[in-house]
Formats: C-alpha cells, structure tokens, sequence
C-alpha cells in the first residue's frame, strides 16, 4: 500500500528535470554576420557534455538541412564540442539546432543563428524540436524513483541482517528479494531507455538494436549496464558467501553496496561541477549512509511484526548505533553537498533546488524527531524487571541438613509484562512513523536529483539567452488587456519572427482572467512608425483554431513602431491596447 501511494505521487506530481548544462559560447556567435563561410561550428558549454550522432543539425537559407560530419569533443575539452562545415556555403542566415546529454546525465537542447555575408530576408524554417517525449520522459523519471527505493531496500536489510544480527531472518528475505529484482528489472528498463531518453523520441524507438552502441559509449549508460553486472553477480556469489566466516560476508556486501553507489555517483550531479573527487565520494557515503538508515528501519519494522522471536534489546540497540552512525554522514555529507549546489544562502528560497532542498530539511527534521522517540522506547525496553527468588536447597537423605543458600534469579514477574508489552507496541508505532516519513525523504531526494543545482543555475544565468529552435531573433510580448466587463480581462502573448525589417512571421495566444486558453471572436494587429509617417499596416491575423497568426507583415524600416492591439470579446465588447516595439535590421 505504501508503495502504491508513492508511485501515484510519483507519477503525478513529478517536477520535469531541469537541463543541467547551459551554451556558454559559441563560434560562430550567436546573430553574428560573418564575411566568409566558417570551415566549423564550435560549441562550448558550462560542463562537459556527451554528444549524439545529430548533436547538430544546420539549416540553409533555402531550409534545407547542411550534410555536415559527425561532431566530436575538441582536443583535450570535454566541455566543447565541434564539427565541420562543408565547403562552398551559400549567402544568407543558417539555423544551427543542437542537442547534447549532461554530465549528470540530463539531455539539454537550444538553437542560435548565424548569417554568411548578409542575413537572409526570411531565416530558415524552425526545426523539429524533440527536446524531450513526455511519455518516455516519464517511464526514465519513474525507473530512476524506483531504483532508488529498491537500492535503500537492499542495501539497508541486508546491513540490519548483517551488522544487527536479529535471531529471526525470516522476515528479511522478501525485501532482499523484493529489492534485488525491482533494482535489476527497473535499470535494464533503463538501459534500453536510455537512447529515446536521449534523443527526445518516443518508447517506441527504445527496442532499436543500432543504437546501443551509442548509450553504452556514454558515461550514463556505462553506469547503468555496470549496475546490471553487479546485480548479476550479486546473484551468482551469494550461494558461495553463505558457507564464509560473517566478516567475509560483511567485507563482499560492503564492497558491493559501494559498488552500487559508484553507478549513481558517476553519472549524477557529483560528476559535474567543482571538487568532482570530494564530491563523488560525498555522494557515495550519503546514499549508503541513506539506505543503511532508511533500509535499515524498513529492516526493523518487518522484525518487530512479523518474526516468530521478537527481537532483543541487542539487535534494536545495535540498529540505534547504525542510525546514529548514519545520520551523522548524513549530516556532513549533506552539509557539503548543500554548499556545493546552492552557492550562496540566497539560493535557498530564491531558486528551485534551494527551496527543494528547503522541504527535504525540514522533512528530515521530523525523521530524526521520530527517530528520538524510538530511541526513547528502546530504552525502556532495556530495563528488565529482575526478582530474587529465595530457593531452598533439596535436603539430602542423611546427614545434617546444609547451610541454606539464596539462589538469584532474573525474571520478568507478570506485573512486569504489561509495561514491556506497551514500549514493545509504542516502539513499533514509531518506527512505522520514521518509514513514513523516511518515504517522503526519499521521494524529495529523488526529485533534488532531478532539479538544476543552483550554482549551476547561476553560471549558466551567464551564458547567452537561449532562443527557441527556428526563431532566431524573436521578439516576444505579452499585452493584457481590459474591456471593463465581467470575463473581458487577460492577456495576449506575442511572437514575431525574426522581429527585423522586412518579412516577418506573427502569432498570438490569447488567455483569459484566470490564464486559461481563451477564444475571441477577433483579435486584430496593426504597425505604425511615427517618424515616418508610415501606417497603419494591418497584420492581417487569422483564427488558427486556438491561436492566431501570420506570416506576410512585412515592416519596411526600421524604427521605433507602435504596436496597436484590438481585442473583442463579444459582439459589443472589444478594446484596443497600444505597445511599442523597436524593429532593427
């Protein structure tokens, strides 16, 4: 049941990753007119990249796509990618769309512009832009949610089975296979994943033979089929390992578990970024610390209900010192993770993983107030009631009768039981309470993964301003509008491509109050220059079936126009909005 309710939270309120690397320059630059056709297009990003086999598409003035060579990483730069151009371009504006995977394993995309001799007077069509397929964008984000619970789940029993020694295993064995088999089946999902995950295809394409070689070239899919032969291995020395002394079997489960955490480590955000050595090794003492603990109390849980022998005082104090162990690498890892992502204590509510990071604090906070109190039943139930029972010794058949002697022995007399019983119980309570919270902490992990450190989020606030792939140039606007009249107010969002003297494409979208879609009976666009004495010219939209647009305004000069925007509402209803819009060559 717990499970089934994180995968539904999982599934429906899973934020979208954010891109995690960012175009800090580009050669040629981004607008830039150059005298004579460039023998390469270069590409340098904020962190080192991995690169598909049409990482860069190019589109000519007469929209056809440029036949170039496969791109490569420059000499020595993993951050820089580059290919060569044919000879003999023609004049006019190219459009050069790219997509690349992260370091941390997150496929980003992006468009720019450069123009041969002059610009074109209409930039190529826009691309095709695949930046990501939300079906398969949600079966990869749910496979790494579920591999991250499974590795707590195996990682963490078998640790309580191994260091807290319950005298009944029993319960143990179903999340150990539990956890094994969902780790094993949700990374081979992801492996085969992996290339319609990189190249924003559909699920569909994941079968296709020809492009593993591909996925197991780049560091992520390395990881994954590593995860898979260690899995697989797991599976073939276990048999072996039983018959071994316990600190054989100790020292292979912790290699193992080490093991595991090197495949996330190596193809997340540690692998990115500064201090890539500390920061890896960080990651890997915080996810083990994690599943100790958060395995770990699943561990306990099943002990304390389902075992034939109740667990003793030992095996709940010796998983206490575990979790104590663990929340203190917890504590230093995080700290220098924190650090390492956010940059500056403004980030902490100023951005998107700071405030993540906020939830997952403050979640952890309420763990370790559960995990006091559980720390408190343990206690009491490591005071036993001891009676001293005087016992008189047997008299013998002859002779005189021996010096009597009191003979001591340890008990737990019935008035003792009740109170054992009811710190037995509160201790199951309060570590079911530490499960469910410990779900929470994990599912907000999980997403923290996903999200754009904020240092990053800062660095590539430094790299040029992406465009949207096919509207180079584009000015966007967005107008809101009044008629005075119940439903007759919302905004109107603008595009105009390339938004410079000549031809020019423009579409709108029209919302109402509360920011939904909204249809109009009319929505009407005129230009006029002032200075020159030159307008009205009508931009003679049309209804597209829920936007409207064109792609014959033609504004001659450039100049500071005046953008006049009428929109009816109603037979009666209609106003009209005014907004300057400077158009350059």
């Amino acid at each position: 049941m717990l499970l089934g309710t994180l995968l539904v939270l999982l599934l429906a309120g899973a934020a979208p990753a954010s891109a995690h690397a960012a175009l800090r320059a580009s050669d040629p630059e981004d607008g830039s007119v150059v005298r004579t056709a460039p023998t390469h297009i270069t590409l340098t990003f904020t962190e080192s990249v991995g690169l598909l086999e049409d990482s860069f598409r190019i589109y000519g003035p007469d929209n056809r796509r440029v036949h170039m060579e496969e791109p490569e990483h420059a000499a020595g730069a993993a951050d820089t990618a580059r290919a060569a151009l044919p000879r003999g371009l023609d004049e006019g504006t190219y459009t050069v769309a790219w997509r690349v995977v992260s370091a941390d394993s997150h496929p980003v995309s992006g468009a720019f512009t450069f123009s041969i001799g002059k610009p074109s007077p209409t930039p190529p069509a826009a691309p095709q832009d695949h930046a990501e397929h939300p079906v398969t964008k949600s079966l990869y984000d749910t496979g790494r949610y579920l591999a991250y619970i499974a590795a707590a789940l195996l990682i963490g029993t078998a640790a309580f089975a191994a260091l807290c020694r319950p005298p009944d295993t029993g319960p143990l064995r179903a999340p150990l296979l539990f956890g094994w088999w969902t780790l094993l089946v949700t990374t081979a999902a992801l492996l085969v994943l992996r290339s319609p995950y990189e190249k924003g295809t559909s699920p569909a394409t994941a079968l296709d033979v020809s492009a593993f070689p591909d996925t197991l070239s780049g560091r992520p899919g390395m990881a994954l089929l590593a995860r898979v032969l260690l899995l697989s291995a797991a599976a073939l020395l276990l048999p072996v390992l039983r018959h071994r002394t316990l600190r054989t079997r100790v020292t292979a489960g912790a290699a193992f578990s080490v093991g595991l955490a090197l495949t996330w480590a190596s193809a997340e955000h540690a692998s990115a970024g500064i201090q890539v050595p500390v920061a890896m090794t960080s990651s890997v003492l915080h996810l083990l610390a994690m599943a100790a603990w958060l395995g770990g109390l699943t561990a306990l849980l099943l002990t304390l209900h389902r075992a034939k022998t109740p667990p003793p005082y030992d095996t709940v104090a010796r998983f206490s010192r575990l979790a104590f162990t663990s929340v203190t690498v917890l504590v230093l890892t995080g700290a220098y993770q924190s650090w390492r992502g956010l940059g500056s204590w403004s980030a902490l509510t100023g951005t998107a993983y700071g405030r993540t990071l906020a939830v997952k604090l403050a979640a952890t906070v309420f763990l370790l107030l559960a995990a006091a109190l559980s720390r408190r039943w343990t206690a009491l139930l490591a005071r036993p009631a001891v009676a001293e029972e005087r016992v008189p010794a047997l008299v013998g058949a002859s002779g005189p009768p021996p010096e009597p002697r009191t003979t001591h022995v340890t008990t737990a007399p019935p008035e003792a039981v009740g109170p054992e019983a009811v710190h037995r119980r509160a201790l199951r309570r309060s570590v079911l309470a530490e499960v469910v919270v410990a779900v929470a902490v994990l599912l907000v992990t999980t997403v923290l993964t996903g999200t754009l450190p904020s240092r990053a989020e800062a660095e590539a606030a430094k790299a040029p301003a992406p465009q949207v792939a096919g509207l180079p140039g584009a000015q966007a606007l967005t107008v809101p509008y009044d008629t005075g009249t119940p439903g007759g107010s919302g905004t109107v969002q603008l595009t105009m491509d390339p938004g410079r003297v000549g031809e020019n494409g423009l579409q709108a979208v029209v919302f109402g109050p509360q920011g939904a879609l909204s249809f109009v009976p009319e929505l009407r666009v005129t230009f006029t220059l002032p200075s020159k004495d030159v307008g009205p010219i009508d931009a003679g939209l049309t209804d597209r079936g829920g936007y409207w647009a064109t792609n014959d305004l033609t504004l001659p000069l450039e100049g500071a126009w005046t953008m006049k925007l009428t929109v009816r509402v109603s037979d009666i209803d209609q106003v009209t909005v005014e907004r300057g819009v400077r158009i350059g060559r």
